[in-house]
């Protein structure tokens, strides 16, 4: 701040270094990603930083579930990225093993370990190397994820279907299909063939709306380069001796993750530690009502505690990885308001819920037919995710937590401990079933897949169900860029975060939308393309991104 002080006959200006407050509404991977980056290294000096959590949790859908012991991770979290950024701040959270793990050590695998890297079994805070196994299941055979047309694939779909397939494929490099909706998106990539039997009623399944109805942006987004040429390439490179860069590696086709020992909420966890340690004011059960303006700049926000008690909290920026529906209507609560048209086009935007039902189970029906070897008495299948793309199931995706880390599990050798994956609407029928309800139909369906043999397999288990977890693309969606236009004329607002920005992104994403808006604030600058861009353009994907500058 600036202030005059007389000297002698002149006056003098006098310069004064203020502290500049900044408020970030959420306490998933982009608001915890925020904080850290303002205030780390010394940013305390410069900025009084608070996190505003509507709930007792942190990571959002990255968090980590207890349960007897056992852990569930919701939603299935890949730490992996093409940012170096990120890849270089998750490592420094919690540091990469530098010895092998349990289940490392049992089944004689083996990774490029960490040197001087901590031991998984002597410490916790630890990053695990993994190796990503996920498959499709569907008619009750298993095939490669993502679909191609590779010999077990074939051959689990026989002769007469292998040739329709492709004839259809063929069909769809030549005769290409305008790309105005999800549809003809996955029939250029795949054919009609494919796209009928793996996509159409998965598709529908996770959204509630066939594929028809739903913008092709979001195949842009989340299938990306993928494709039947991307598949099979993939598989010739890896014939190849030479090693090959991860990042020329589609996202979807990564054999090797890492993962944090207790689940992706431990990093998160630790954040938020780090965060209170380097002076950030974090505030639990404060969810944000209403949001007041003051000449195109947010003034202050009002948060309401577990009580029903408001306290009204100003600053000089705002971070918000609150859903852009609610960030709107707290708009509209605030003293201002905000345009009808605004509210209405919030409103609008669609969102997917979903439920996990974890059952603890004494063993899989499922047989490990590969050469991987796993854990498990008899041995399981390998599989971190297995999709569901068979119409004839409510179930989307099964994790099996055993494979993600060993100590997700307390009995791991001897039990099965697996999350059911349910996408609904919250209110819908499937939502408002009762626990015992819900955890009945899972088991149903678990053993007309021959998953398991039946009820008296099943030892223990828990449903948690999830708020807008996935943004949809559909309904007033298309009006986003209004939107978008609207909340970027508040100067000192930035949205980031998948449910920030309406924007189905990656854990990684999330935290460089962050990243982006905590450069802006550093540096002044004024417009937000920078963070509205995240995730949106191809070489984003699919090409090494440039060092951070």
């Amino acid at each position: 701040m600036t202030w005059l002080r007389t000297a002698g006959a002149g006056t003098v200006e006098v310069t004064v270094n203020q502290k500049q407050s900044v408020v970030i509404i959420g306490g998933g991977p982009a608001g915890l990603t925020a904080a850290w980056e303002l205030i780390r290294d010394g940013g305390s000096e410069s900025y009084d930083v608070t996190v505003l959590e509507a709930t007792r949790q942190f990571g959002g859908i990255s968090r980590t579930v207890r349960h007897n012991g056992n852990r569930m991770d919701i939603g299935g979290h890949r730490f992996f990225s093409k940012d170096d950024r990120i890849m270089d701040w998750w490592k420094q959270v919690l540091p990469l093993q530098g010895a092998p793990s349990y289940d490392d050590k049992k089944l004689g695998r083996h990774h490029d370990l960490e040197p001087g890297g901590p031991d998984p079994e002597k410490t916790d805070k630890v990053m695990l190397k993994r190796h990503r196994v996920s498959r499709i299941f569907w008619n009750h055979h298993m095939f490669d994820y993502p679909i191609s047309l590779s010999a077990n694939t074939l051959k689990a779909l026989g002769f007469r279907l292998t040739i329709v397939a492709g004839f259809s494929y063929l069909k769809s490099v030549f005769l290409k299909l305008p790309e105005d909706n999800l549809e003809n998106f996955y029939i250029n990539r795949f054919g009609r063939k494919l796209y009928s039997m793996f996509f159409e009623g998965y598709t529908e399944k996770l959204w509630g709306r066939h594929p028809r109805e739903i913008s092709a942006d979001w195949g842009a987004q989340r299938v990306k380069g993928l494709s039947i040429i991307a598949v099979l390439k993939n598989a010739f490179a890896k014939l190849l001796p030479k090693k090959r860069d991860s990042h020329k590696v589609e996202t979807s086709l990564i054999e090797e993750f890492w993962y944090p020992k207790l689940g992706p909420g431990q990093l998160w966890e630790t954040v938020e530690d780090n965060c209170v340690n380097a002076g950030v004011h974090v505030l639990t059960d404060a969810a944000v009502v209403a949001i007041n303006q003051d000449g195109g700049h947010i003034s202050s926000v009002v948060y309401q505690d577990a009580q029903g008690s408001r306290t009204e909290l100003k600053g000089d920026h705002f971070i918000s990885s609150m859903p852009i529906k609610d960030l709107v209507n707290a708009i509209g609560s605030g003293d201002e308001g905000a345009p009808k048209d605004m509210t209405y086009i919030a409103n609008g935007l669609p969102y997917r819920d979903f439920v996990t039902i974890g059952l603890l189970v004494k063993h899989l029906k499922l047989k490990n037919t590969t050469d991987i070897p796993t854990l498990g008495n008899p041995p399981i299948v390998p599989d971190c995710w297995i999709y569901v793309q068979d119409p004839g199931y409510k179930v989307g995706r099964i994790q099996v937590f055993n494979n993600w880390s060993p100590y997700l599990v307390k009995d791991v050798d001897d039990t099965v401990w697996i999350g059911l994956e349910y996408f609904c609407d919250e209110g819908d029928d499937f939502w408002t079933m009762t626990d015992e309800e819900a955890t009945a139909f899972a088991i149903r369906e678990l053993t007309s897949m021959r998953i398991i043999a039946g009820p008296d397999d099943v030892l223990d288990s828990h449903r948690e169900r999830v708020k807008k977890a996935y943004p949809a693309y559909f309904d007033t969606y298309a009006r986003m860029p209004e939107l978008v236009k609207y909340l970027d004329g508040f100067g000192n607002l930035y949205c980031v975060g998948r449910n920030g920005q309406h924007h189905y992104n990656n854990q990684d994403h999330s935290m460089a939308t962050a990243m982006e808006a905590v450069k802006n604030i550093r540096t002044g600058a004024t417009s937000k393309k920078n963070v509205w861009s995240v995730n949106t353009e191809k070489s984003y994907h699919e090409e090494k991104q440039a060092p951070a500058k």
